[in-house]
Formats: structure tokens, sequence, C-alpha cells
């Protein structure tokens, strides 16, 4: 341009190349430029694809490698005890769960962090856009390790998502090292030819002024680490309540939960709001420096060096600063992003090398001893002088004065197993008796206590294991053999089971197996180990959530049959007396976690008082299922039907994005004053445009003066000051707009995230079971992310791209009318061009998205299983899954990357068309004034450049507002009834715990089948009500009938109120329910029995102690849980057992006038479910009326009433004495029928054992 215009200053007078020459290098070189530069792109691309396809597969290989249970102590800061053990086989994350957003990609199309990309092109907006995106766009990183609300699910989710993210952004670092001083040298040559020694004046400006971004960006950070705590403060709050959603409903917390929620927001939002007032400094200050610069540059070179100056030599001057401003934009921009790149590579190293290991997989210097004596004892399954602990306890977190509570089993003689027989493991809840299991599994830390130590598991005939919490299917990878299925399938109960599905076992049963019941789930978990081919089999208390009827039949029928026969059983039970009969060999574990005796059961019962008093009092009703079992058919197979679909399939949207999304955004935008929040916003954008094109034409008028005046008459002091009240003009209109705009998207953010967050909690259990909460916690993190800060600022750069382009097109055309047509079909090409781009890159963004889902899914389901997983060996075949996955992803980011190559080079192609054929006009045809030329193709260039730059946002908003559909879809799902003034209760109610019911039949979705049939029934306050029937007897869904979680029909009276009449809040506050399967939330126990302050913790302390907690240990034990102790998220850090024990203390500190107990102490051994009970008895006020849904019969045979449930019906109902008089009732018969009748009929009449 510089040549181009001297040319026509000159008259072509000395000039030896032709303007032609000038004018091709206009097109030549953005074409050239942008041809090499988005090769530089291509090939990052490709190493980037590779490095996080890479690194994925490492973290994922390795995290197949580690302790969960030591990781997960160290995120609560606590360990469990024993048994605390439990393992972590949770249910599988199901594979739709939306892992987040694909990664967008740098290099001249932006900074990136998430999902987001914005040009940098070589214009000055694009400089200082890509400032803002580089310096603003830092997405949230994860607090650090060891922060108490970490779980290792989430960890590994942050290290996949956002941390590999991160590590392949920083690749930009080669730009900051190569690209920058590069262009800085030569920038600065061509300064010193243009403008002399001026230009030096102007760099030294330029460096003085270079820390002022830098020191505002400094503060910036400071802030965004601030709010990155904040925010994962409020993700922990939404991820912990999503994970327990259903107990909150139950509990009618939604309301309170949500405030908590948006108190969190509130926090999170202010700094928001402060982070982006000093992100408008620092982008305000990245712009005006260079501007200062030129200013202070044509200052000295005007006054000082009393030089002309000329339009070749000013628009010249401004390119090169423009380019300076680009350098400038780079390197602030890119800087944070490697230094986070660095960071995250430091977290991801750190999870490498320091997260502990199984001792199998750990240094030489830490696990040789160890598997020399586990290869020297093989065929032999045991343990010699040997103890175990959840960590190691070189650990540094288990030092003196450490918070974590440790448990260590210790074997101090010899334990050995029978091989292909029968072993029981038995003892008290929180014994160690999961620890054991563990302990051969190779799951805990195994220390030698003597020169002989060993523990021994052959794995060369295989290993199954039956968690007590269920995970996975039944066939788990085995080839299909289906005479040998069907069998499995008779033995483990489940044939009727699956009649009652209309798919029978093609039924899916969603995440977590919640429309199972604990029965189904524990016997399909049952069922996969009896399936194998294992020759050793490792149960965890699979009979714990069987009645007596279900678990005799599977003693009877499986663990005597054939497909047992041989092999060796390690059962953990509390069901002494249903097992005894095929029991070989029993161990019994003491409180303190050693072995109390081992051997025959008779030598066990005679060592153990405790142990013998529990078998004693369990045998009366095995007893009185023995006949039950042999003449009942429990397997009554119905036709099965091929659909059996639960988990509703997310729906990938096709095509641009909803208007109704958008409208939904846009009104929240605008706030109270829409008409006033719009035109103060596009007012200020369009002025600040209208600034910019005045400020370079005003450029070209000045330098014009010095053709048509002597250089003595041009005021210099007037033109230089008139340029400075523009700059001023130019900075006020920008950061006005920009702070309306983001008040404006923070207004919408916090409405979106309040309406989300209702919109979820106030839906229906059966949406929850369809939807997995992995789903739900990304639309109310990653897709509100994206909406607080990538969808506000591409949405403004849309705006202000599209104004700049109409402004800049409008300039050339008034300059040259003639070329409004060419202008005019440029654009249209690139609009063409745009379209073409736009369509496809949504969907392969899209797709991307859908592939990167499965493998945070993936991730999930391993981490949830484990233990499982590395029970079976099936290690090798999850990494091939998991790398399947990860080279689907791989594939998906192929297209995306080389779509953007498409796009750049075409519409830079048409960039260097546009601006030479300007040239080519304004030379040869128009033949206007130099300095109106050079105005021209500083327009028209810009013009071109932000073609391009709008085709990006304008692609980016899209992708982001994707966010924006996949919210309103959550807003739009069915939801339970509202609260509305007429459904609050009177402040007396409930005076009583009345309960009377009419005629109330229930279904779980609008077509499905009745699960009850008008079941009548009335409850006096006070009353002990048992419930009792057989798995699919309808029990769990009379109890959620009662507080209208599914759809009913009929009345239900609950202290002279109809329930239907009443706030579903109010209801379930005043009905406390336990379910089997209790759910804590991260934090510390006195948060999870009092999670709103409302007691002191003297009630706290007498609700622990009234719930057992106390009668299962020590005062003066190390590991003992107090209110202060840390439970991990999930209660994984504890048994279930103590789960439940914890449930039932929040229960009663809630002093609900109904309290149900649905199989709520079907974990504990049977000596602390009596003092439970006798705890219920005294510490529960005389007016609390008790529904208990049990399998034990002494549980239930001292309460006032029993209840008979089958099918759905109520067949006996009444007092257990007037029951027993009925000679065809079956509680007289099973009474009858068993050993122990004297004392049931005790029980009966109200003379508890």
């Amino acid at each position: 341009m510089n040549k181009l215009l001297a040319y026509l200053e000159t008259g072509g007078e000395g000039a030896v190349v032709r303007p032609w020459v000038w004018i091709s290098w206009l097109f030549l070189g953005p074409v050239v430029g942008s041809v090499t530069f988005q090769w530089y792109i291509f090939v990052g691309s490709r190493m980037t694809r590779r490095a996080q396809a890479i690194l994925t597969s490492l973290i994922f290989d390795h995290s197949l490698r580690i302790r969960v249970k030591a990781e997960d102590d160290k995120s609560a800061s606590t360990s469990a005890g024993p048994s605390a053990a439990v393992t972590p086989d949770n249910a599988s994350v199901a594979e739709s769960a939306e892992g987040g957003s694909a990664d967008s990609e740098n290099g001249s199309e932006g900074t990136t962090v998430g999902a987001s990309t914005v040009s940098v092109g070589s214009s000055a907006k694009d400089k200082q856009k890509a400032k803002d995106k580089a310096v603003n766009e830092q997405k949230p990183t994860s607090p650090p390790p060891g922060e108490k609300s970490k779980n290792l699910v989430g960890k590994l989710n942050n290290l996949v998502t956002v941390d590999i993210d991160k590590i392949t952004n920083a690749r930009e670092f080669v730009m900051i090292l190569v690209m920058v001083p590069l262009q800085t040298g030569l920038s600065a040559w061509f300064l010193y030819t243009i403008l002399g020694w001026s230009s030096f004046v102007g760099l030294t400006v330029m460096l003085a002024l270079f820390p002022i971004p830098g020191y505002i960006a400094s503060l910036t950070q400071k802030v965004q680490r601030e709010k990155m705590k904040k925010t994962d403060a409020r993700v922990q709050a939404v991820t912990d309540t999503m994970s327990v959603i259903r107990m909150i409903k139950l509990f009618g917390w939604e309301p309170r939960m949500s405030d908590q929620i948006a108190q969190k927001r509130k926090e999170e939002l202010a700094l928001q709001k402060k982070y982006q007032i000093l992100s408008l400094t620092v982008v305000v200050s990245n712009y005006v420096i260079p501007l200062v610069t030129l200013l202070a540059t044509l200052f000295t070179y005007t006054v000082i060096m009393k030089q002309e100056l000329s339009a070749s030599k000013l628009f010249s001057s401004i390119a090169v600063f423009d380019i300076l401003r680009g350098s400038l934009a780079i390197t602030t921009g890119f800087l944070p992003s490697c230094i986070q790149g660095k960071v995250s590579l430091e977290r991801v190293q750190d999870f490498l090398r320091n997260t502990e290991l199984l001792d199998q997989f750990a240094s030489a210097k830490e696990g040789d001893a160890a598997m020399a004596r586990l290869e020297a004892s093989s065929g032999v399954v045991g343990i010699r002088e040997a103890a175990f602990t959840w960590a190691n306890e070189s650990d540094e977190s288990l030092t003196p004065g450490s918070q974590r509570r440790r448990f260590i089993l210790r074997i101090e003689d010899e334990l050995i197993f029978k091989r292909g027989q029968v072993n029981l493991i038995v003892g008290p809840t929180g014994s160690g008796k999961t620890s054991l299991l563990m302990a051969l599994l190779g799951e805990m830390h195994y220390i030698p206590s003597g020169p002989n130590s060993f523990v021994s598991l052959p794995r060369g005939e295989g290993v199954a294991f039956a968690a007590q919490e269920s995970w996975d299917n039944i066939l788990f990878g085995c080839p299909y053999d289906e005479e040998r299925y069907n069998k499995v399938i008779v033995q483990c109960a489940l044939e009727r089971d699956l009649s009652l599905f209309d798919a029978g076992d093609q039924t899916e049963v969603g995440e977590k197996g919640l429309t199972l019941s604990g029965g189904q789930k524990a016997r399909v978990t049952f069922a996969r180990a009896i399936y194998s081919s294992a020759e050793i089999l490792l149960l965890d208390d699979i009979l714990a959530a069987l009645d007596v009827h279900t678990a005799k039949w599977i003693v009877d029928k499986c663990l005597k049959g054939d497909l047992v026969r041989g092999r060796t059983v390690i059962l953990v039970t509390h069901n002494v007396a249903v097992a005894s009969p095929i029991a070989d060999f029993v161990v019994s574990l003491s409180m303190d976690g050693r072995i109390a005796s081992q051997g025959s059961l008779d030598s066990a019962l005679a060592n153990n008082a405790t142990l013998s008093r529990e078998v004693q009092e369990e045998e009366e009703e095995v007893k009185e299922a023995e006949q039950e079992v042999d003449e009942a058919d429990l397997n009554a197979p119905a036709p099965k039907s091929t659909s059996g679909k639960l988990v509703v399939q997310e729906e990938i949207a096709v095509g641009h994005i909803g208007r109704t999304a958008f409208k939904m955004w846009t009104k929240a935008l605008g706030g109270s004053y829409p008409l006033l929040f719009w035109v103060w916003c596009v007012g200020g954008i369009f002025s600040t445009d209208v600034v910019i094109a005045i400020q370079v034409w005003f450029l070209g008028y000045w330098a014009a003066q010095y053709e048509d005046h002597d250089p003595r008459e041009v005021h210099v002091g007037f033109y230089l000051g008139l340029y400075s009240v523009m700059l001023f003009l130019l900075t006020f209109f920008y950061a006005t707009s920009w702070i309306a705009w983001v008040f404006g998207g923070i207004r919408a953010s916090t409405q979106i995230h309040r309406d989300l967050i209702t919109s979820i909690l106030g839906t229906t259990l059966r949406r929850l079971d369809q939807t997995p909460v992995s789903r739900i916690i990304a639309r109310c993190t990653q897709d509100v992310d994206a909406i607080d800060s990538q969808l506000t600022r591409y949405a403004f750069w849309m705006i202000d791209g599209t104004l700049d382009i109409c402004i800049r097109f409008f300039v050339v055309v008034a300059f040259s009318p003639v070329f409004s047509i060419p202008g005019a079909i440029i654009a249209g090409l690139g609009g063409w061009c745009g379209q073409i781009y736009l369509k496809a890159q949504l969907c392969v963004k899209r797709e991307m998205s859908n592939a990167k889902a499965p493998v945070i899914g993936h991730f999930g389901a391993a981490v949830a299983g484990l233990t499982s997983i590395r029970a079976y060996g099936a290690q090798e075949a999850f990494k091939q899954e998991s790398m399947k996955r990860i080279n689907r992803l791989t594939r998906a980011t192929v297209p995306f990357y080389d779509l953007n190559r498409w796009v750049t080079v075409r519409l830079d192609a048409l960039g260097g068309i546009f601006s030479s054929s300007l040239a080519a006009y304004l030379v040869y045809v128009a033949h206007v004034q130099a300095s109106n030329i050079g105005f021209s193709l500083n327009m028209a260039v810009g013009f071109a450049n932000m073609i391009l730059w709008w085709v990006r946002n304008v692609n980016e908003l899209e992708v982001n507002a994707n966010s924006l559909e996949r919210i309103e879809q959550y807003l739009e799902i069915e939801h339970e009834p509202k609260p509305s003034p007429d459904g609050i209760p009177p402040a007396y109610w409930p005076a009583s715990g009345d309960l009377k019911v009419e005629k109330l039949s229930a279904r779980y979705s609008p077509d499905g089948p009745r699960v009850l049939h008008e079941v009548s029934f009335e409850v006096k306050s006070g009353e002990r009500i048992g419930i009792v029937g057989r798995t699919g007897s309808g029990k769990s869904s009379l109890t959620l009938a009662l507080l209208r979680a599914i759809i009913t029909e009929g009345k239900v009276y609950y202290d002279g109120l109809p329930t239907d009449a009443i706030n579903l809040d109010a209801l379930r506050t005043n009905i406390t329910i336990i379910p089997q399967v209790p759910e804590l939330l991260s934090g510390t126990l006195r948060q999870n029995l009092d999670p709103f302050n409302q007691y002191d913790d003297t009630i706290l302390n007498d609700a622990l102690r009234a719930a057992g907690l106390f009668s299962l240990q020590n005062q003066d034990d190390e590991g003992r849980i107090t209110l202060d102790s840390e439970i991990a998220s999930g209660g994984n850090n504890l048994s279930v057992g103590q789960r439940q024990i914890l449930a039932l203390a929040r229960t009663i500190v809630r002093q609900s006038k109904i309290l149900i107990l649905d199989e709520a102490t079907s974990a504990i051994d049977y000596a602390t479910d009596i003092v439970i009970q006798q705890s219920l008895r005294n510490e529960l006020g005389k007016d609390v009326t008790l529904l208990i849904v049990a399998h034990r019969l002494q549980t239930i045979m001292d309460a006032d009433k029993i209840m008979v449930l089958d099918a759905g019906r109520i067949v006996e109902f009444d007092k257990p004495s007037e029951l027993l008089k009925n000679p065809q009732g079956l509680l007289r018969a099973l009474v009858e029928e068993s050993g122990e009748k004297d004392a049931l009929y005790e029980m009966a009449q109200g003379t508890p054992l």
C-alpha cells in the first residue's frame, strides 16, 4: 500500500515498478500468507488431536491401577472404618451423559478454552478481540487436589475435559517464541523506513506502556482465581444436589436446596461482574496503547522532526501499527493460555505420579516383597500374618494429627479358605467383612507382619465378584450361552421379576438401577458372578436385601446347585442361619478388625456369643420359609416384548438454533427495560464503529492538508487534539456498551440458571429415572458456563461485526459508487461460503459433543465399577473400549479443523480479490486523491477481514447457543404440581400421625401398568405398621404413593387433610422415608444430619445414639465417627450399614409424624437391628406413626398391625394377634410352621424378645 500510494502522490515520477505489481500483491499477499499460516495450523491441529488422544488414554489406563478408596478418602479428608470399605462398585454412568463440548482450535482463529474460537486476523478489530477472548475466556479449572469436595470421578472428568484442553491450547507458545519477535522486528524496520527515527519514539512509548495491560491482566487473573473457587463451589453444590436428587425430592427439600445453590450462584456472578470489568480495561488498553503510540510517533514526526505527512506514509504506518497491535494481542492473549497449560500439565503429572496405586502396580521398592509372597503362596486362598489399610501408611495424609479416620484389618495368624467349598465371613456392622474381601482382591494396602506373611488369591481359573452395590449387567462381556443363562435366571430367582418387565431381560433399568428394587439389583449382581466361568466367587452380602424366602431359594437352588458345585465361594453375610446349611468354613470378625474365630459353624458359635444369639434369633424365620420355598414357584415366566427402553436417548438437534431458545435469552438480557438496554448497547457499538471509520478518514484528511497547503499552515496541535478527542470517544462508547452488555448477560445467566435448577428439582421421579444424573449435571455446569461467558461475548461480537461490515461497505460504496455491485458480489460469495461452513460446522460440532459424551461416560462407569473390573480381570477389555471411543472422538475432530482451514483460505482469497480489484479501479478508472484511495483501501482490507471474523463468530455463537437449546429442553420437561397458596396447610398441621387410605391405585407412568390396585387401610397416630411381601409385591410403590412421588388415583388423608390438596414440599417435609440404599451429601456428618443448620449438636448426637451408631464404636476409637467426620460424595467412605444408620439418625432429627422405613436396616447385623428397633420405640414420640417395610419377621412381629402385600393388593392387614387367630391366614401359617412359634406369639402379644 505504501508503494502504491507513493506512486500516486508523485504521479509515477522516478518509479521503476508499475502500480499493477503492487495491486497484484494486495491479492497475493493475503492469499500466500493465509495458505502458509493455515498449513501451520493444520500441522498443529493434527498434533493436538494425537496429544489429546494419547493423554486421555494414558489417564484412563492409569485410573485402572489406582486405589480408589484411598483417593475417595483423600477427597473427603477422612478415611472410613472398615468397611467403610465398601466397594466402589456403584452404578455405571450412562454413556449418553454429557461430557462437555469438544474443543475449538487456536492459531489464527483464536485462543480457545472449552468450545470457543475467535479470529485473530490482521485487522485492528481482530487483534482487539483476540486479546479480549484470550484473557477473558478462561474456563474455571478444578480446585487443587486435596480439596475435600472432590471425588475421583469429578477429578478424572476435570483432567480429561479441562486440563487436557488447556495443555493442547498451550501449543501456541510457538507463536509467542517465533512469530511475535519476527513480526515485531519487521514492523520496527518498516516503521523506520517510513517515518525515520520517530518510529523509535513510538516503540519506546509502547514498551513503556506495555506493563499496564500486564498489570491489569494479573489483577484479572487474581479475580479469575477467586471466581474459579466460587464456580467450583457452585458446581460442587449442583453436583451433590443432582447426585441425591431423589432424596431431596422425597424429603421436600427442593426450595431450600434451590436457595442454597442460588446463593452460591450469586457469589459467583458477583466476581464474574468484577472480572468482566477488569477484562474490559485490558481490552481497552490493548486497543488504546497502539493508538497512543501512533499519536506519539506522528507528533514526533510532524512537530519535532518538522516533516510533512503524506497519505502513503500515514496509511502504511497505520497498517504496521495494526501488525504491532496484533503482536501485542497475541502475546497478552496466548501467554495466559500457555501458563494455564503448564499448570494443567503439572496437574496431570501429579495425578500420574502421586495417586496411590494398588500394591501390584507400586514401585519395585514398595511392591516386590509383597508380590514375591503372592507368587510363593499361589494355589492357596488366604492370608497369613498381615495387616491391611485403605491407604499406604507412608502417605503423608496419614501422619499424626490427620483428620482422616483409619481402619486396620489385622490377620495375626493364618486364615486359609477352603477351596471348592462355601466359606462364610460374618461379624457386626463395621467389623471389616467387606474389607477382608478387598484385601484378597488386592484393593487394600498390604503390610506384612512377619517373615512368612502372604496374601494369596489365585486368578488363573478366574475370580468373580458380586459387590454390595450392583453395577453393570449379567453377561459382563461373557459369551452368551442360552442354557447356562436360563439356568442362572432360575437359580437366582430372577425369572418372575423379569416377567414383570415388558421387555424381560432386555429391559433398561436406568442409571444406578433406579427402577429395580434393592433385592432385584442384588440378584442381578449375584447372577453376573454365577454366570461367569470363574472358579473363585467373592460375594459381598448379597442376601441382605432379600426377603427370607428369596434368600432361602438362592441358597437351596443356587449355592447348593450345579452351577456353584466345586467352586470356591467366599460369602459375606448377616444371614448366618440362612447360609448355615451350606457353610463349610466360617470366619467371624470382631469390631476391632481382628478374627474372632474361624473353623466350622459350631466352633464359631461356641467362640462368639453375639453371633450365637443372632443365629438363634434368625432361625425361626428360616424355618418359616423352608416349606414355602419348597412348594412355591418363585419363577413364573411371562411373555416378553422386545422394547425395554427406559433412559431417553438425548436428542441431537439438526440445523440452526431455534428462535425460541434465542428469544428466551434475549428477553432475559433486556430485563425490565429492554428498549433502553438494546438502544444503549447497539447504539454504543454503532458509535464505536463510526468513530473508528472517522478516525481513519481523519488521518487521511490530515495528510491531504500537506498536499494542499504549506506545511507551516497545517496546525498540528489542532489535528492532534481532534485525534485525541476521537480516541476518548472511542473508548467511552466501547466501554459503556460493553459494560451494559455484560450486566445484561449476568442478568440473563442468573435467571436461566435459576429457572433450570427450579425446573429440574420440580420434575417427576419418572423423568429422573429416564435421565442420567450426569446429563443433568452437564446442563447445570457446562451449558450454563457457555451462556455465562462464550455466548455473551460472541453475541456482542456478532452485533459489532455486523455493524462494522455495514459501515465499511457503506464507506467503500460512498467513495466508489460503481464498486457497489462488485462489493455486493464479493459479500454475497463470502456469505455463501460462510453459510456452507456454518451448516457443516454446526453438525460437526454437535457430533464432536456427541462423541465426547461416551468417553466421559466410560470413565465414570469404569471408576464406579473399578473393583469389579479388576476382580474379573477385565482391564484390557475396558482399555480397548476406551480406545475405541477416543478414536471416534478423534475422527470427529478431523472435519472440524479441516473446515476451518477451508473457509479461512477462501475468505482470505475473496478479501484479496476485493482489495486488489478496488485498488485497480481507484488507480486506473476513478483517479481520486491518494488520501481517499488509502482510506478506501484501508476500509476494504478491513471489510474482507471482518467477513471472515464475522463468519467465525456466528459459527461460535450458534455452537454455544446449542447450550441454550439444551437448557430450554430441560425447562419444558414434565413437572410435579407447583406450590400454590391454596396448598399451604394450617400452621398446626400435622398434629398427629393419623393416616387414612381409600382405594389408592398407582402407576409409574401414564401409560404404564398399575403397581397398586385400590389399596385401602387406616392407621391411627402412633401405631407401628409392618409391611411384608415378596419382591415386586408393591411395598416400595406404596411408600412412594403416600409421598405422591408416582401417579396415583384414590384418596390419602394425613391428619385429616387430603394429601392431593397439600403442596408437595409441605407434604414431604412432614413425612420421612429411609430408602433401602440411603443417599448422603459430601461434607461433614453434621451437614448430612442438619443441612440447613436448624438443630444444635445435642439433638444431633441424641439422634446418632438412638440410631445405634455409638453402640458400634468405642469412645476412644481412633476411627470413630463424629459430627465433624467428613463424608465422601455418596457416602463412599462408609459401609452400606453405616450409611443406613446415619440415614436413620437424619430421620429421627426431622421429627416427622409419619416415618417410613423401607428396608432401612437390611445391611445392618441383627444385634444392631435390635438396638435400633428398641431405640425407635423409646426415642420417637408417642404420636409418630411408623411404617416398616422389612424382610426380617422379628423386626415387625411386635408391630401394632402387619400388612401383607401381594401383586399390589393387601391380602392381610390387622393386629398380629388377630391375624394369628385366623387358621387360614398367611401369617398364622408361617408362625405355625416355624420352630419358634412360641417366641413369635410372645412378640405378637406385645412382649418383645
